[in-house]
């Protein structure tokens, strides 16, 4: 019996890593992931996955709203399985919040109010390199047996491969995209102005900056902007971009859980 639910969990390990290679996109790959750890992880009720963004961690999918609130609470408090994964770089798994002397108090407390006594967060990395944590959650206490986390790891490993490569492919698609727009916001300020295209490009420039706008949202709203008012007259002069609040210097940073 043991041989046969061993087989069984290897055609089906090996029946989502190709499921995650043919995802076309990253928002793609992490919905399977979820998907996966429901369907393979014993116990699991619910999962999220948090990847981490410069120096803040967000929830990039979820089962449930019940994750996105308690992967929330977790970056707010700065405390919970989550950030242990991310910060210690190992799995944590938690038998039952409601055992005392909890090492995140705040979170227990909160997950319990919610319906979850246990959970298990697992580091998702590639080649030493951090990428997030896989975060599964479960209604009643001791959900998460450690055959069950054995499971987990291997489903964490393959879908950390998975995600840094669709990542990769997302960056670069995006700086295409990036590239290609940029490019005709600059050809609508040579032709319209008759600049240079370093003069141009110095143009869109000045306005991301005096917009608070990154300089690619600034060329998409200068192409659309061109595109809708083809059949008027244009003034000359780059047409001041929608202001945007600038960020705060003073006050309350956002709490990031790495």
């Amino acid at each position: 019996m043991i041989e046969y639910l061993g087989r069984e969990l290897a055609q089906r390990m090996s029946e989502l890593a190709i499921g995650l290679r043919i995802e076309d996109n990253r928002d793609g790959t992490l919905r399977a992931i979820v998907h996966g750890a429901l369907e393979l992880v014993p116990g699991a009720r619910w999962a999220g996955i948090c990847l981490i963004q410069g120096k803040r961690v967000t929830l990039e999918a979820s089962s449930h709203d019940l994750v996105v609130e308690l992967d929330q609470l977790q970056s707010d408090f700065g405390e919970g399985p989550c950030v242990s994964a991310i910060r210690q770089q190992r799995a944590a798994r938690v038998t039952d919040l409601a055992e005392p002397d909890q090492p995140w108090p705040r979170f227990a407390a909160a997950a319990l109010e919610r319906g979850v006594r246990s959970m298990m967060s697992l580091r998702l990395s590639v080649c030493q390199e951090t990428l997030g944590a896989l975060n599964l959650y479960a209604a009643q206490p001791d959900a998460f047996a450690p055959d069950a986390q054995i499971v987990a790891e291997l489903l964490a490993q393959h879908s950390a491969v998975a995600l840094a490569g669709a990542t990769r492919e997302h960056h670069l698609n995006a700086a295409l995209v990036n590239r290609d727009v940029l490019g005709q916001a600059n050809g609508v300020l040579m032709q319209r102005d008759r600049l240079t295209a370093l003069q141009a490009f110095r143009l869109l420039v000045r306005a991301s900056q005096d917009a608070n706008m990154k300089i690619a949202d600034v060329a998409r709203w200068l192409i659309t902007e061109t595109e809708n008012n083809a059949r008027d007259q244009h003034p000359t002069g780059f047409p001041r971009p929608p202001s945007q609040p600038r960020p705060a210097t003073t006050g309350h940073r956002p709490r990031t859980m790495a």
